[in-house]
């Protein structure tokens, strides 16, 4: 299977990352086991998490998908075959950027997982209130200990990751080698400036929120679909004409391609510039099969074209 390096590191992964965010939350441990094994068997290697996942769920304090997927670890005996990529800065318990709340939160992350090491250590938002020198000279100290072995960005605009790479460069610390953004069809701000400096920085791009949680799998065309989910709530801001657009275009090329909308989707965001692999999270083995059948789906320039116009 093909594999993308993440910017400058020696990391190769698969081109479709594991989101972990339902972890601990909408999956119990159980599934939790039986998702993640299913992942590595066909061919996955990378997940996604954070330490804020899911404080948001009433009784939960955050680390309980670390937690879970610890125990994945610890149990299945396969952490060799994955690479864990994990955040800090946005836990209220662990807010910002700051050296004192990086170095407790990586050992923190590190507890719950159940590992020596974190593969890609993420700045889970900007912290504009602590100096990028200050945050940048703690992640490097934690990559100098062997704690992380890279690390990357996440919800930074364009000007403040210039800015971190700069810092990086000028100060000799380790530099952000991902960008976790928020891309997909119905969200394209990042093409903009984010991507070109991205492109010419040679850092990574990990998309969240791949799917538009879920609206470009075809499951929500009108509003009788809301009720579908959980995540039915949130469709009114896609149920409109560029998401009939888009939707329309996504069943065209599925069904040139015998493919579904999901795998188009994200077999889009795999062919755009700088892009190394979206971020798509599955509640089921069989979601799981589903969205890993865009690692062998591979558009032609006729369909990206088709797509770019229907969500431009």
């Amino acid at each position: 299977m093909e594999k993308r390096r993440l910017g400058r590191s020696g990391i190769e992964i698969a081109p479709l990352m594991l989101g972990g965010n339902v972890f601990g939350n909408n999956v119990d441990q159980a599934g939790t086991n039986a998702i993640l094994d299913a992942f590595v068997d066909l061919g996955g290697n990378a997940i996604d998490t954070a330490d804020a996942y899911s404080f948001w769920v009433s009784g939960h304090t955050g680390g309980e998908s670390e937690t879970a997927i610890g125990h994945w670890i610890r149990t299945s005996g396969k952490r060799e075959r994955v690479i864990i990529a994990t955040k800090v800065g946005m836990l209220p318990s662990r807010a910002g950027l700051k050296r004192a709340n990086i170095e407790a939160g990586v050992e923190e992350s590190l507890r719950r997982l159940q590992t020596d090491r974190i593969d890609l250590y993420q700045s889970h938002r900007d912290d504009t209130e602590t100096p990028q020198e200050e945050s940048l000279a703690a992640f490097d100290a934690l990559v100098k200990a062997g704690k992380v072995r890279f690390i990357g960005a996440s919800n930074f605009t364009a000007e403040r990751l210039d800015e971190a790479l700069k810092t990086s460069g000028a100060k000799g610390l380790a530099r952000y080698e991902t960008l976790q953004p928020h891309y997909n069809l119905m969200h394209r701000d990042l093409e903009a400036d984010l991507q070109p400096l991205c492109v010419r920085e040679n850092v990574s791009i990990i998309s969240y929120f791949s799917l538009a949680s879920g609206f470009l799998t075809g499951k929500y065309r009108s509003a009788a679909d809301k009720g579908k989910s959980g995540r039915g709530a949130g469709m009114d801001r896609y149920l409109n004409e560029k998401g009939f657009r888009v939707l329309a275009a996504l069943d065209a090329v599925s069904a040139r391609r015998g493919a579904t909308q999901a795998q188009v989707a994200l077999a889009w965001l795999m062919a755009k510039p700088a892009v190394a692999a979206p971020i798509a999270s599955a509640t089921s083995v069989t979601q799981l099969r589903d969205i890993m059948g865009a690692l062998t789906l591979k558009l032609d320039a006729a369909d990206i074209t088709e797509l770019d116009a229907a969500s431009a």
